[in-house]
C-alpha cells in the first residue's frame, strides 16, 4: 500500500562528564505503513475516540513525565494527539507508543494524507529518498 513518514525527531546532548565534555545525539524516524486492513466497525471506532477523549488528559501527564517536558501547546490550545496507527484502522487510543503531538494544521494534513496511503497506488507507494536527512 505504502509508508508515511510522520515525524523525524532528533535528539542532541551536549554537556560535561566529568572534566570532559561530551556530545551525543540521534534520529527517530517515526513511519506509518498503511497496510490492507479492514476498517474497524464504526462503533469500535467511537469507543477509541470516546477512550481518548476521556484519557487524553492524564495520556499528556504521562508524556510529559515520560520526555521531561509539557504536551506542547499552541496560542489558544493543546497541540493535537495524532494516533500513528489510527483509530479507524484499530490503533490503541491510549498507547504510549502510538499517538504523538503534532501542530493542528499538520494533524490535518497527515488526517488527508492517510486515506491516500490506505487507497494504494499513491505517491505514498513510491520509494523515498536514499538518504532522507539533508543535514
Amino acid at each position: 500500500m505504502g509508508c508515511i513518514w510522520i515525524a523525524d525527531i532528533k535528539y542532541d546532548w551536549q554537556g560535561d562528564i566529568g572534566p570532559l565534555p561530551a556530545a551525543a545525539g540521534g534520529r527517530l524516524a517515526i513511519t506509518h505503513c498503511c497496510c490492507d486492513w479492514p476498517a474497524e466497525p464504526p462503533s469500535s471506532t467511537q469507543k477509541a475516540r470516546a477512550d481518548w477523549s476521556r484519557g487524553r488528559e492524564k495520556f499528556r501527564e504521562q508524556w510529559a513525565n515520560e520526555v521531561g517536558g509539557e504536551w506542547p501547546s499552541g496560542p489558544d490550545r493543546f497541540w493535537d494527539g495524532h494516533h500513528i496507527r489510527d483509530l479507524l484502522h484499530g490503533g490503541d487510543p491510549l498507547d504510549p507508543d502510538n499517538a504523538l503531538p503534532v501542530p493542528p494544521e499538520t494533524h490535518g494534513v497527515l488526517g488527508q494524507e492517510y486515506p491516500a496511503c490506505y487507497a494504494g497506488g499513491s505517491r505514498w507507494a513510491q520509494p523515498g529518498p536514499e538518504r532522507p536527512y539533508a543535514d
